[in-house]
């Protein structure tokens, strides 16, 4: 093959991930280059029922890129949130930045948004997304132009390090962690729903999943994506609304979810009391400002059961469960129930 078909290939190929799309069997990892690309881990302590999230967008304004910064922990109700003026993504493998308040990697996350919110934790025993041929989007993972795209990269591993949070500091070693990744050429659609948990009994279990209005052009459909690694380190991928459809219905309380396939069927039950729940900000990328976006449960609870045809091979529960229902207005309307204003990002009661 000629230098020249090479490059006209490589170049086709940038075009292509440009708009958000991966070839199948492609890495959704690196940046894509579109209005929003979003990156998030979560540690979660079963023992203590302790949860700590931190989140970082890099987002696309007319006069280059900027960041959303977010920290968050359960029970204590802790939060902090920044729109950082710089933000950057790397285009060869997994990581996002701004500037010295946040570094994150596939084996290392650093932030310092300020004395009271500082993480510094390594991430070993790493268990990674084992299906190559497409990411947690589905096929949707190869249509260009989408509002956004899911890919949970990390289902599993080891944490060591420790977190200031608030008044209080926490001994990360040994807790679990998650970590994925969230882009799209607009930010986030009107409306969305997402899950996730660890801290079954079987610590190696993992359960994630992301739905929502999806559209590119005419295209608009809602489609939900549910993740589940079994104990045994089987990786189920349901979604596809033609073959793996997975039926959804939620609330700012309640989630309930229904997935099959010719061979597996998964039913996902979660409940979180709004009361204790976080609203989180979603960035208006060519605004370069945040604004509450999404009701945020992280101390939920969540029930899987498990069928390969039609006989259960798993069933868990986790009381440490992330559970979310998003769309602007109706985070706004819980802030203003709250009695704060329309710019605020509000933290979850403490205890």
């Amino acid at each position: 093959m000629s230098s020249l078909v090479r490059s006209a290939i490589g170049s086709l190929h940038k075009a292509y991930r440009a708009s958000g799309a991966d070839v199948p069997f492609g890495d959704p990892l690196p940046a894509h280059g579109v209005a929003m690309e979003g990156y998030f881990w979560r540690f979660t302590d079963p023992a203590t029922g302790r949860v700590l999230i931190a989140l970082i967008g890099v987002n696309r304004a007319a006069d280059g890129t900027w960041a959303t910064l977010g920290v968050a922990t359960h029970p204590s109700g802790f939060v902090t949130t920044v729109a950082h003026p710089i933000g950057s993504a790397d285009d060869t493998a997994l990581g996002a930045f701004a500037g010295d308040a946040f570094a994150g990697t596939a084996d290392r996350l650093l932030v310092d948004l300020g004395p009271q919110t500082r993480i510094d934790v390594k991430v070993s025993d790493r268990v990674e997304w084992s299906r190559r041929s497409f990411g947690g989007s589905s096929v949707f993972q190869s249509v260009p132009a989408l509002n956004q795209y899911w890919h949970p990269w990390l289902l599993g591993g080891s944490a060591s390090g420790r977190a200031v949070v608030g008044d209080e500091t926490w001994d990360l070693d040994g807790w679990s962690v998650y970590g994925e990744k969230n882009w799209g050429k607009g930010g986030f659609p009107d409306s969305w729903w997402w899950g996730q948990a660890q801290g079954f009994a079987e610590p190696s279990a993992c359960v994630a999943f992301a739905g929502g209005e999806v559209t590119a052009g005419p295209l608009r459909t809602t489609v939900t994506g549910l993740v589940v690694l079994l104990p045994s380190g089987e990786l189920i991928r349901l979604g596809d609304p033609v073959v793996t459809p997975v039926h959804a219905e939620v609330s700012d309380e309640h989630w309930s979810l229904r997935g099959r396939s010719r061979q597996w069927q998964v039913d996902v039950e979660g409940q979180g009391s709004l009361g204790s729940a976080h609203v989180l900000p979603v960035p208006l990328p060519a605004e370069r400002r945040n604004i509450p976006g999404a009701i945020e449960h992280l101390g939920a609870t969540m029930n899987v059961t498990v069928r390969r045809r039609g006989r259960v091979v798993w069933e868990g529960e986790s009381t440490s469960a992330a559970l979310e229902h998003g769309g602007i207005d109706r985070a706004l309307a819980e802030i203003e129930r709250r009695g704060h204003g329309p710019d605020a990002v509000h933290a979850a009661p403490a205890g």
